[in-house]
């Protein structure tokens, strides 16, 4: 025969397991804000690091703010990065880099496709239907 106990009731009401839980979910929830305010701190510290040893590099080579904006740009920098560029691309090549290609595939709700690349979804769940994707040429 089994002992009752002055828990049997809460445990089979289960107001015990919630109250374990909740005071589970309020340690844990304290333990997240310690832990954010820990990698926060962390962050300001290896930021204003990092930030030195950038400008400790930019001096270095003679990197202006305005290098690197052109950089982001995708322009390039100053003649001083021409060493950085990948040999061998023709001018033409890059003159075409970013031009916008007239379509050769359009699907049945108006998306495009030139063509290039890999093949979108929605040509691909046509083409998985048993359609070619030739049905579907500009």
């Amino acid at each position: 025969m089994w002992r009752t106990s002055p828990f049997d009731n809460k445990i089979n009401s289960g107001s015990l397991l919630k109250e374990f839980m909740m005071t589970n979910l309020v340690d844990i929830q304290s333990q997240i804000q310690k832990l954010q305010k820990q990698a926060d701190d962390i962050k300001a510290k290896e930021f204003d690091r990092t930030l030195k040893d950038i400008l400790v590099q930019m001096s270095a080579f003679g990197i202006s703010v305005r290098d690197i904006q052109l950089a982001a740009k995708g322009q390039g920098g100053s003649k001083k990065g021409a060493a950085l560029k990948k040999p061998g691309k023709s001018a033409a090549k890059k003159s075409v880099k970013g031009k916008a290609v007239a379509p050769k595939f359009r699907g049945p709700l108006g998306e495009a496709w030139s063509g290039r690349g890999l093949m979108p979804r929605w040509l691909s769940a046509l083409v998985a239907q048993g359609k070619r994707k030739e049905d579907f040429a500009v």
